[in-house]
């Protein structure tokens, strides 16, 4: 698992999408990239989906 630092950077050209949001509202608009609805706190940030790891979208690059 990544740590939440990881997760809040895109990669330049790699096309990623932010992960961590500074509001509920913020992550909830993102969730449409994850394929999922909603939002969750992790730590003093919100990611979308209402629950971890529901999201399986352009979020995290296939290796």
């Amino acid at each position: 698992m990544l740590p939440a630092a990881a997760l809040a950077q895109t990669s330049p050209g790699g096309g990623g999408v932010q992960a961590l949001y500074p509001s509920k509202a913020a992550a909830e608009k993102a969730a449409k990239h994850f394929h999922c609805t909603g939002a969750h706190q992790m730590g003093d940030k919100w990611m979308p989906c209402a629950k971890h790891g529901d999201g399986h979208g352009s979020h995290m690059p296939a290796h």
